[in-house]
């Protein structure tokens, strides 16, 4: 966002009507029209927005591993590995794993491979997920929304919070039957079997 752009969404997030932002633009910068201001001003200006409590809208993740990235963090939090499910600290785990700053600079696979591959061997040790596949494996259970619903099931199973033998019954209650689920039905019921796992480490 331009230096402008945030000083309009400032002005409207903290409530300044047109005259009370002109006051605040000419305390600061002894001019009361952005277009009179250069680059240092307007930031002179987004500074005390800031200080006075602006907060500008966070830039969604970029990249071509994104959202690969964010769904697996996501997962981690929701089976009770991952403390912080931010985005920032999301972020944090990727640099410490590529020495990449941000997902909009990771463009090769095989720095993605690292952090991708280093989240889910951290679930597979913490959380008992198994990510193989056969030609045995059942077909509900090829997709990575099931692998890990079936691993919330078996944390919570250890807790004593369910039935380690209902996890079958809970999907059908929730959604449909396991081999109607599809990859779009499985978030919502790991964000549900989430909150039962943060409820019971609590």
């Amino acid at each position: 966002m331009s230096a402008l752009g945030a000083i309009h969404v400032g002005n409207k997030q903290l409530g300044l009507d047109e005259d009370t932002a002109r006051d605040l633009y000419q305390r600061v910068t002894g001019k009361r029209s952005l277009r009179e201001m250069n680059d240092r001003e307007l930031q002179l200006i987004v500074t005390e927005h800031r200080r006075q409590g602006f907060k500008p809208a966070e830039k969604g993740l970029q990249g071509p591993f994104a959202k690969k990235l964010q769904a697996l963090w996501i997962a981690a939090w929701n089976l009770g590995i991952v403390g912080d499910r931010t985005d920032a600290a999301m972020l944090s785990f990727i640099k410490r794993q590529t020495g990449i700053e941000h997902t909009r600079f990771l463009l090769d696979a095989e720095d993605a491979a690292k952090a991708i591959d280093a989240l889910k061997a951290w679930m597979t040790r913490e959380a008992g997920v198994d990510w193989s596949q056969s030609v045995s494996t059942a077909s509900w259970l090829r997709s990575s929304g099931a692998k890990i619903a079936l691993a919330q099931w078996q944390v919570l199973s250890v807790l004593r919070a369910v039935d380690p033998n209902g996890f079958r019954k809970f999907i059908f209650d929730k959604a449909k039957p396991l081999d109607q689920m599809t990859d779009r039905d499985w978030p919502a019921v790991m964000n549900t079997l989430g909150d039962l796992i943060r409820k019971e480490k609590a």
